[in-house]
Formats: structure tokens, sequence, C-alpha cells
């Protein structure tokens, strides 16, 4: 359905300490800081790319907006939570756990990004 997803920072070397951590957890590869002064990391095809913004402004997040990230199992979940929170994080909405959902029950769990950006890791649970 897309072919990568990027956010903005102010801070690209906070940046990439969390997301390191947060992807090490999923079993994702660290990320070098490339020419263009961004980070990438990639699964199955598909990129998470983070940038100071291009115009020079600062970096905001989207309002209402969430990025949702797979794990495999529950504790998978809880490790990227604990390694986003243990690296510049912030804990947010409700502690990780299951809850029904209208595609049935997931284990959710939700950080804020250094930059506040919101993220989500989800695992399908047992009906």
């Amino acid at each position: 359905m897309f072919t990568h997803i990027m956010v903005g920072t102010n801070d690209i070397a906070r940046s990439k300490k969390f997301y390191d951590a947060v992807f090490a957890a999923l079993n994702i590869p660290p990320a070098e800081i490339n020419a263009k002064g961004r980070i990438s990391y990639g699964k199955h095809g598909v990129r998470f790319m983070v940038t100071p913004p291009l115009d020079g402004k600062p970096a905001t997040a989207a309002n209402g907006g969430t990025i949702g990230f797979e794990a495999d199992t529950p504790a998978m979940a809880d490790a990227w939570h604990k390694a986003g929170v243990e690296n510049g994080g912030q804990a947010i909405e409700n502690p990780p756990g299951v809850r029904q959902t209208p595609v049935g029950p997931l284990y959710l769990a939700y950080l804020r990004d250094p930059d506040g950006n919101k993220l989500c890791i989800a695992c399908k649970v047992p009906e």
C-alpha cells in the first residue's frame, strides 16, 4: 500500500538512538546517517525514514497521525515499548496490553518519539 514513511526530526543523532533501539526489538538493524542527513530502516521492501526538514524549518509531529508497526509476539511489542522509553521516547495512552478492536484482539503499545511523532506497535493475539 505504501513504499515508505518519512518523519521529521530536529535532532538526527537523538532520533537515531531512539529508532535504532526500538527497531532492534523488531530485529531490524541499525541505520547509518546518509549524506543527506537522513536515517532509513527497511523490512519487506518498505522503508521508514527520519530526516531534518528540507525547508530548514523545525520538524513538528502530525496532529492526529499515528504510525503503526507490526510485532511478531507480545514479548517483542513489550521490548519495543521498553526500548523506546529507555531511549528518549514517551509512553502514552494505556499501558501495553490486549485491546478489543474491529479486527479482533490486538496486543498494542503506544509511544511518542523524541520529536513527538505518535507510534504504535501491534501484534495479533488468538481470539
